[in-house]
């Protein structure tokens, strides 16, 4: 399994400071930034799975490359 990009990494701090946010919204009862704390971790949820996403299709490239290059060295054998 791949590191995590750079998508993954931020959507996850996103999520973190949205959160806080969402709390402290709540505990001063102040509903315009808990609400800001909701749009702000669910943007971190979506650039999360994004990159989630792109590191599934970069690695299902290089599965893919590996692959012909093994049938490539058996046919040369």
């Amino acid at each position: 399994m791949a590191l995590p990009n750079n998508d993954e990494i931020k959507g996850k701090w996103e999520q973190v400071k949205g959160a806080v946010k969402d709390k402290v919204g709540e505990i001063t009862d102040d509903r315009d930034l808990e609400a800001e704390g909701e749009v702000q971790r669910a943007e971190g949820e979506t650039q999360e799975t994004w990159g989630k996403f792109k590191r599934g299709v970069g690695e299902t490239i290089d599965a893919a490359g590996e692959a012909i290059s093994n049938a490539g060295r058996k046919l040369n054998d």
